[in-house]
């Protein structure tokens, strides 16, 4: 049952990532790709029906971690305390950015909101990497399996660490260049002309970044955390996940179909994602104290609660599922503005 939790709880951050992930990257593109304020509209107008859905996957996220794992959650969002304010405040700033820039029609009040979005959106993409690696390299657990990390100490992934290493940057620049890359190709999906051109073009390149990042980044994880090595090596079935990973990030770059382009996009970051997790199982959260670890194990709720929780997880999932699959749907092709 712990299992089983910990790959719903994968599933869900998956699916935040891949939903946010294209809004988060047409935000870092916005300045980059649209000129005027017709395709800066075009590239608003791609994400406006989702976006604010999409992020609702993040909160079943944390909501499903804090079900199931009440230890590692309340253990991260204590220890991680400033980087989450620093989220929150990003996660305000983007959507203030989309919601106000037309309100009022100003030389000033528009580009003032352009940028909110387009900052926020970017320092979002390397937070949430950064975090992921923190995940992977561990934080200094005590005896209560407590912690607090400052945003940076010294820049090195060991002792006295902070949340911003050289690792740790190094994730969230991959995680802003996929999201790029992610973003890139659903403003190409989405709109047509040349703002569709620049945006593809601008995804091509990230995704070249993306190609070397993730080369980077998995030497890296596997000197850093020796966990990893260990899982791959004692299953290597759970190699299917680098290969779809490698696959979709194959197909993002060479595949001329702009919608399948976008789904390898997608597989790309769900095959990455996987790959972490089954890095890292059983742990949770991981401890650069040795035998401090938060697991599947000692971290869960209680077997009757876990149990019954999945009566509630699964409908509330096939309607959230149903939901997103009718507004895709329904909001389909192009977007158009006038």
């Amino acid at each position: 049952m712990e299992t089983l939790w910990f790959c719903l709880v994968a599933f869900m951050i998956a699916g935040y990532v891949i939903l946010d992930g294209f809004d988060l990257g047409a935000g870092v593109i916005h300045l980059l790709a649209a000129r005027t304020d017709r395709e800066r509209r075009q590239v608003l107008a791609s994400i406006g029906p989702v976006w604010d859905g999409n992020e609702v996957w993040l909160l079943a996220a944390g909501g499903t971690l804090f079900f199931a794992f009440p230890h590692v959650y309340a253990s991260a969002f204590s220890g991680f305390y400033l980087p989450l304010m620093i989220v929150l405040w990003l996660l305000i700033f983007r959507g203030l950015g989309i919601e106000f820039r037309s309100h009022i029609n100003s030389p000033v009040w528009t580009p003032v909101w352009d940028a909110a979005f387009s900052i926020a959106s970017l320092l979002l993409a390397v937070f949430f990497g950064a975090a992921l690696g923190n995940v992977i390299r561990g934080v200094p657990l005590d005896e209560r399996r407590e912690f607090f990390l400052p945003l940076w100490t010294h820049f090195q992934p060991a002792v006295e660490v902070g949340i911003l290493d050289w690792y740790t940057i190094a994730t969230g620049v991959l995680s802003l260049a996929a999201l790029t890359m992610h973003g890139g190709l659903w403003v190409a999906l989405k709109t047509d002309g040349d703002l569709a051109a620049r945006a593809a073009a601008i995804a091509r390149r990230a995704g070249w970044a993306t190609l070397g990042m993730t080369a980077l980044v998995t030497a890296l994880s596997f000197s850093l955390q020796p966990r990893i090595g260990s899982n791959f090596a004692a299953h290597p079935w759970g190699a299917v996940f680098p290969v779809m990973a490698m696959a979709g990030l194959a197909g993002a770059l060479w595949i001329a179909s702009e919608r399948i382009r976008f789904l390898a996009s997608s597989l790309f970051l769900a095959g990455m994602l996987a790959s972490a997790a089954f890095g890292i199982f059983p742990y949770v959260l991981l401890s650069i104290t040795p035998d401090r670890h938060l697991t599947v194990y000692n971290a869960a709720a209680g077997a009757y609660g876990l149990g019954i929780g999945l009566w509630w997880w699964f409908p509330g999932m096939a309607l959230a599922t149903a939901y997103a699959v009718f507004l895709f749907r329904r909001f389909g092709g192009k977007v158009q503005v006038g």
